[in-house]
């Protein structure tokens, strides 16, 4: 199909109906990946009391941060990689809350990762905020390729949930983690309220920018945030995001991550019928996930399998 590279080109896609939309999707994803979903796992390395108040996030400190924990020692955080590394996934994220990961946290991460074989080392991946240059060079020195960091939504929706950081400011840390070597992970939430209007400038806003490895994220609403009574997305709406995306990014990697069995419930095969061809597996990082094993006999029952194979 032609490259959907415009607003009024996105808009045409929504005219399809859900099947046709799903099948262009299944299409292109069975093209470009085939039977393999790529998996991945994350931790929760520090939690909580993070100064940014973005409306639908528990580790906000402008809405109570019931879960809180300094960054995890240095025991406890390898005692997690080895646990998630005994799974098929070609990546384990770590993740900390607030705007930045200080500098002697970022020593601390890297003492950790020297600690590491080679073989567990190359799958670990960072989320640690709107990094400076040094702690970016440290990370890199370390071993580290990839750098997390969503830009949530649109441009132009951003400004109503998040006043404490620029969608701009969000775009300058991507490109400064590039600017360092590392590929990017970025991608976003919905259900926040947002328009189609909306979910098509940021797919949009994602392919402008090269992104390749694209998180999906559904609202699972969050008791005392702003956000915490808003509906949940019906599990065909999500599917046709994740179509939209596909059909408007069709190489990159969409990872349906966060809020995925509160949103499909029953019907989580469905996602990959939509376009998606990667998971991420285990818990996130303020609500639970399903067991592992049962996202991995969800695959084998669709004939699709693990990516990565150690």
């Amino acid at each position: 199909m032609d490259e959907i590279n415009s607003i009024a080109t996105g808009r045409a896609l929504l005219e399809l109906s859900d099947s046709e939309l799903l099948r262009k999707a299944n299409k292109l994803r069975l093209q470009h990946f085939g039977s393999k979903i790529d998996l991945c796992g994350i931790i929760n390395c520090r939690s909580g009391n993070c100064s940014m108040d973005c409306a639908f996030c528990a580790q906000s400190s402008h809405y109570g941060s019931p879960q809180t924990f300094p960054l995890l020692s240095q025991e406890a955080l390898l005692k997690q990689i080895y646990a998630l590394a005994k799974l098929p996934v070609s990546h384990i994220g770590l993740v900390a809350s607030g705007s930045a990961l200080g500098e002697q946290e970022i020593t601390a991460i890297t003492a950790c990762l020297a600690k590491l074989p080679h073989h567990i080392k190359t799958r670990i991946c960072t989320s640690f905020g709107r990094l400076p240059a040094n702690s970016l060079k440290s990370l890199k020195a370390a071993g580290i390729k990839r750098y997390h960091h969503n830009l949530e939504t649109s441009a132009s929706f951003y400004p109503q949930i998040c006043r404490t950081q620029t969608h701009g400011q969000r775009e300058k840390t991507v490109l400064r983690a590039r600017m360092h070597g590392f590929s990017n992970c970025t991608g976003g939430l919905f259900g926040l309220g947002e328009t189609w209007l909306d979910r098509i400038e940021f797919a949009l806003e994602l392919k402008a920018l090269g992104i390749k490895h694209i998180p999906l994220n559904f609202l699972h609403p969050q008791p005392n945030t702003p956000l915490g009574t808003r509906p949940t997305l019906k599990c065909q709406e999500a599917l046709r995001i994740i179509a939209l995306f596909r059909l408007i990014l069709p190489e990159a990697t969409l990872r349906v991550c966060g809020g995925r069995p509160l949103t499909f419930g029953t019907n989580q095969g469905a996602i990959f019928l939509a376009g998606a061809n990667a998971l991420m597996i285990g818990d996130y990082l303020t609500t639970a996930g399903q067991r592992p094993q049962q996202d991995l006999a969800l695959l084998t029952s669709l004939g699709l399998k693990p990516a990565y194979h150690d």
